[in-house]
């Protein structure tokens, strides 16, 4: 039998979704020049998105790759020789307040692989310099620059840093000699930017809806249901949607037509919330060695239970 109900993981719809060069350059465009054409899909090609390999500390690279959260999709622009980053967080309910140090080191990531496949070039000393030859670069080498651009998912308003100054505890006179690196954030749930590619509006619209915390879950629906029918949204659209924001969703209910379907789909995600909820206070009120059956007890009155049902969740996610 197929399943109906399966995972949607964000890294696969994500990936799927900003691989689009159309989708990908309104991004940057919207981000980075006020929604002026200015990088063309055509220019763009894949890159390489593999960085931990070429770190140098070999502990660091396997705690960045061992803690990674986020989609992470690289193209070269063959018209301005810049390389784009796009980095999507995942996690719905989480910030990361190292991300502008994260960044950082993506970035070095990016250029330290291209000195070293520059310095492959130098094997011998023939028409160097000795400072050329110690460094393993000419002096009038240069490498591709990079931008990278953070999009967060989640539905609480982004309150860490955004900048390296924003971690570090740096006294006012000792400010200006302390190298800063920043981070160019874009929040799916509220943002002002200017899209001109259609399917991009669509996903920023229903994101909006879908993370706005001041409407009620019902609301939420009812309002996403209305624009996707009335904007006739493609299924691939709601599918990267309910990705993005890490919910499951309901094949078999996508593939009918109408009103039934979205309200299929919201109702899977508002459950889908639910059980995620439910999950998290059992796990951190076993942490705090609540009792088994005071928790029990929180759960039905947080979340509207019954005994029977309560039980259910206890059974499944206390370890």
């Amino acid at each position: 039998m197929t399943k109906k109900t399966q995972d949607l993981k964000p890294d696969t719809v994500l990936k799927n979704y900003w691989n689009n060069n159309e989708q990908f350059a309104d991004l940057f465009n919207a981000i980075l020049f006020g929604g002026e054409q200015v990088i063309s899909p055509d220019e763009l090609e894949d890159a390489d998105t593999e960085e931990s390999s070429i770190l140098e500390h070999r502990e660091y690279a396997e705690s960045i790759k061992a803690s990674r959260d986020s989609i992470k999709i690289c193209k070269k622009s063959l018209t301005h020789g810049v390389e784009f980053v796009m980095l999507g967080l995942e996690s719905q309910e989480h910030i990361h307040y190292a991300m502008p140090m994260r960044v950082m080191g993506y970035d070095y990531g990016t250029y330290k692989k291209q000195y070293d496949s520059n310095a492959k070039k130098y094997q011998t000393k023939n028409g160097m310099t000795d400072d050329e030859y110690l460094s393993r670069m000419k002096q009038a080498d240069r490498f591709t620059p990079v931008i990278t651009v953070v999009v967060y998912y989640g539905d609480n308003p982004w309150d860490g840093a955004t900048t390296l100054h924003g971690m570090l505890n740096i006294p006012d006179k000792m400010k200006p000699f302390v190298n800063d690196y920043k981070m160019l954030l874009v929040e799916a749930r509220q943002n002002d930017l200017i899209f001109h590619n259609m399917t991009n509006i669509a996903f920023f619209d229903m994101l909006k809806v879908v993370l706005d915390k001041s409407i009620t879950k019902n609301e939420a629906k009812e309002k996403v249901i209305k624009y996707a029918i009335e904007h006739n949204v493609d299924k691939t659209v709601v599918m990267t949607v309910a990705g993005a924001t890490n919910r499951k969703i309901d094949y078999h209910a996508l593939s009918k037509k109408g009103d039934v379907t979205m309200c299929t789909l919201f109702d899977e995600i508002e459950k889908e919330g639910m059980i995620k909820g439910i999950q998290a206070l059992i796990e951190s009120l076993q942490e705090m060695e609540i009792p088994y059956n005071k928790t029990q007890n929180q759960l039905m009155v947080k979340f509207s239970l019954s005994e029977d049902t309560a039980q259910e969740y206890m059974d499944k996610f206390w370890k």
